[in-house]
């Protein structure tokens, strides 16, 4: 599966800070359950990344 296939897995997702002073993306699914964590500087950028590609979405433009 790439970043453009369709899936119908549903999945859970939660974004915030952990007591260590990192962000955590949590990812719940069946059979899943998935803590990504990462510093500041790194959210940052994952942030970035986000709005970049929904950016390039409003815009009518496919990345």
């Amino acid at each position: 599966m790439g970043i453009d296939s369709e899936s119908e897995i549903a999945a859970n997702l939660q974004i915030g800070p952990t007591t260590l002073g990192m962000v955590r993306i949590y990812i719940e699914a069946e059979g899943v359950d998935l803590p990504l964590d990462f510093d500041p500087d790194e959210a940052l950028e994952i942030a970035e990344e986000l709005r970049a590609a929904a950016e390039s979405l409003k815009k009518g433009g496919r990345r």
